[in-house]
């Protein structure tokens, strides 16, 4: 007759048990922490996108305001400075 104690099987250790359920937990929180980092990489690129597409328009209605050069920062300033 075999006997039936916990070591007969390998998956009943408490010991084993515990480490398992731990890596579970972090395996869990690993994939939210992913979705989470691929939210913010998504939202990112789409803000890349706007800007490279704001940034296209700001060229292209540059280059039609006669070939004027880029004017200096100081030129912008309010007379009293």
């Amino acid at each position: 007759m075999a006997s039936n104690t916990r070591m007969d099987h390998p998956h009943d250790d408490p010991a084993q048990d515990a480490r398992l359920t731990e890596l579970e937990i972090k395996a869990s929180y690993t994939e939210d922490t992913l979705d989470r980092l691929n939210e913010v990489v998504v939202r990112q690129q789409n803000q890349i996108d706007r800007l490279l597409r704001e940034l296209a328009e700001l060229k292209l209605h540059g280059a039609g305001d006669g070939g004027m050069a880029p004017r200096s920062l100081r030129d912008e300033l309010p007379p009293h400075y």
